[in-house]
């Protein structure tokens, strides 16, 4: 299905009792939702499109475009350090129909960047006004590209040590992305952090489709709509638009549009794309953020016994937050964004270490 990236070095093992001591001292930062954001729903809605300020745009960004396949190029907004080849760099990775400038992404990327790493603001395939940049689409097990720019900024840029952190469909990707590289990890690559991923993605549009669900499923159905829309214009006579008529559900878009990245149908796309097959061949340390009331990705996923019994991946669990949001009662010390500030912790203490 894709081309993968090989790359020609070895990651040193991290030692297994060094992640968990790593993930015990996070659990000590327990989540306490701030008060009155209890009911799942109002944590998804309200911690994630509350108003916000970001240290991180006071600090100019490289507008960077990476050659990942002949016909499509990725764009990353690249805040460097003064000193920027000895400091670590993190990659962050958005959500389905999200951006680069996601307020999650805007958050952690201040945090990232006031905490001393590099920091990329990366714009999956086709997101983020980069329609034009690639005749194909995008899709939530799309990897190539990931491997590409990782190779990229540890052979040409010198990256010394490069963590992930990605969102929701971003952190299946970035899941998916460590499972394949497995044994081949490169050293440089240090860390993967994945805050609310659809690891089961078959799970997550069952899920979805729910009624109680209906708010988000539409939400996701009208932009993507609006995306492919934009797309044609782009790639005129590409896509049959005709096959959107009768998409009710993620799944009828799944099952319509997923033969053009060369599935089969949504449920070939949702066993070939989904991380939780590629988990066991993680060899990096990887830390899982999850919600157990998130209301469209179901908790059952994540008690899977392969992901027990990889000592390099760790599932620090909260019951509640909802859907990325983790919108936390107010401490002396940090904001609100508690998984944010977890996912930051979690590369700081990696980074001292390796």
């Amino acid at each position: 299905m894709q081309s993968e990236t090989t790359f020609p070095f070895s990651n040193p093992t991290i030692s297994p009792g060094l992640i968990a001591e790593i993930t015990e001292r996070l659990r000590l930062r327990a989540f306490v939702p701030a008060l009155m954001l209890g009911n799942r729903h109002l944590m998804t809605i309200i911690g994630t499109k509350r108003p916000r300020r970001f240290s991180i745009l006071e600090h100019p960004a490289e507008r960077r475009e990476f050659q990942t396949e002949a016909q499509t190029r990725v764009v990353a907004y690249c805040h460097w350090q003064s000193n920027r080849l000895n400091r670590p760099t993190i990659l962050i990775v958005h959500g389905l129909e999200g951006s680069a400038d996601a307020n999650y992404v805007l958050g952690t990327a201040s945090k990232a960047f006031a905490a001393g790493f590099n920091v990329l603001r990366y714009n999956v395939r086709g997101c983020g006004g980069t329609l034009h940049l690639s005749p194909k689409l995008y899709h939530s097990g799309l990897t190539v590209d990931l491997h590409h720019v990782a190779r990229e900024l540890i052979e040409v840029d010198n990256v010394q040590q490069l963590f992930l952190i990605g969102f929701s469909m971003g952190g299946n990707q970035s899941l998916k992305f460590a499972g394949e590289l497995g044994e081949n990890a490169p050293s440089q690559l240090r860390g993967i952090c994945a805050i609310s991923p659809p690891i089961d993605l078959e799970t997550c549009s069952r899920s979805i489709a729910q009624p109680e669900n209906w708010i988000y499923e539409t939400r996701f159905l009208r932009s993507l709509h609006r995306t492919l829309r934009e797309k044609e214009k782009h790639f005129p006579g590409a896509f049959d638009l005709n096959r959107l008529q009768d998409v009710r559900h993620l799944w009828d878009w799944d099952d319509a549009m997923q033969p053009y990245n060369g599935f089969r149908d949504a449920m070939d796309y949702y066993n070939q794309a989904s991380s939780l097959p590629f988990i066991p061949q993680i060899k990096v340390p990887t830390l899982l953020i999850h919600a157990k009331d998130d209301p469209f990705i179901p908790f059952e996923p994540f008690t899977d016994e392969r992901i027990a019994a990889n000592p390099m991946v760790h599932l620090l669990a909260t019951e509640r937050g909802g859907h990325v949001a983790f919108f936390g009662k107010r401490q002396p010390d940090e904001d609100r964004a508690w998984a944010e500030n977890r996912a930051i912790e979690f590369c700081r203490l990696l980074s001292r270490q390796t």
